[in-house]
């Protein structure tokens, strides 16, 4: 009776959200290797051929031979799961062989890898909030929805500043006492405008003002500067930038995601982080075949 109930009062939420024209239907879709970005159709009555234009997998290397080939290693020498999470048995080998490939690409002293690039970043943001001292997260009006539920998480206090705004950043700067410890998240492409962040100036009023800063790069990653770092490579500013998060999922063309910092920040992260310590780890052939999508 309860269940009837309850399902009774989600049929009239989602009768709303159709008649808001926000009920999504998904596309079943079946990706042709070597067909990119070709895809098969399935629907009701049949299939049909068609090209997605909307897909993450930017370049292709989901399908690229060298990816499918490191992956189907992996499995034949590991098998599939990585056996637990990376606290008790899920810390295989091929992690620790991409976070350090990770590191090298952003010239950090290391990386910590993630179920996603979602997870990296709501994580991180909570757990950097929570653990420095009456910390102030500044944040961009426009950040993705992970980086959101992170600075919500974090149990301290934010301040959204308006978006690519370096002026209305500086008000806000000034505002807080300037003891108060400070972390600037933002972006290098913004996903829904594709606009991009004003690097420099926020490095510079980061230099100004003692913050942190935390870049989101996924749309960047493998796309942008000379060995695909991202915009922050390609402006030779990944020095100035304290925490890089990226993706395996868009350019990359596999899964997860990842922080790349100083080895301290890193372990911190590690130690700390929920969205770290208690899902389970990567299968290593994902790591293999992301592995060798970056290189």
């Amino acid at each position: 009776e309860y269940a009837m109930s309850f399902d009774h009062f989600f049929k009239n939420q989602l009768e709303q959200l159709k008649q808001n024209g926000n009920y999504r239907y998904f596309a079943d879709l079946e990706r042709k290797t070597g067909k990119f970005p070709q895809a098969t159709n399935h629907f009701e009555g049949g299939t049909r051929d068609v090209t997605v234009w909307c897909s993450n997998d930017y370049l292709g290397m989901g399908q690229h031979p060298a990816v499918i080939a490191a992956m189907q290693e992996a499995v034949g020498r590991c098998g599939t799961g990585a056996g637990g999470t990376r606290n008790i048995s899920g810390t295989n080998h091929d992690h620790l062989l991409l976070e350090a490939e990770l590191a090298d690409l952003h010239g950090k002293e290391a990386a910590l890898l993630f179920t996603s690039g979602y997870v990296s970043n709501w994580t991180t943001l909570a757990t950097l909030g929570a653990k420095i001292p009456n910390a102030v997260i500044l944040s961009d009006s426009e950040n993705h929805a992970s980086m959101i539920e992170g600075v919500r998480r974090n149990g301290g206090a934010k301040r959204i500043f308006k978006h690519n705004d370096i002026s209305d950043l500086r008000a806000k700067l000034e505002a807080d006492d300037p003891a108060t410890p400070k972390l600037i998240a933002f972006e290098s492409v913004y996903s829904m405008d594709g606009d991009f962040g004003p690097i420099k100036a926020i490095c510079d009023l980061a230099d100004e003002f003692g913050a942190l800063t935390y870049i989101d790069e996924v749309h960047a990653v493998g796309m942008y500067g000379a060995r695909g770092a991202g915009v922050a490579e390609r402006d030779n500013l990944m020095h100035r930038i304290d925490i890089i998060n990226g993706t395996l999922a868009k350019a990359y063309g596999v899964m997860g995601g990842y922080i790349a910092a100083s080895s301290k920040m890193v372990d911190a992260v590690r130690s700390y982080a929920p969205g770290f310590i208690f899902t389970t780890s990567l299968p290593p052939a994902i790591a293999v075949g992301a592995a060798a999508s970056v290189a």
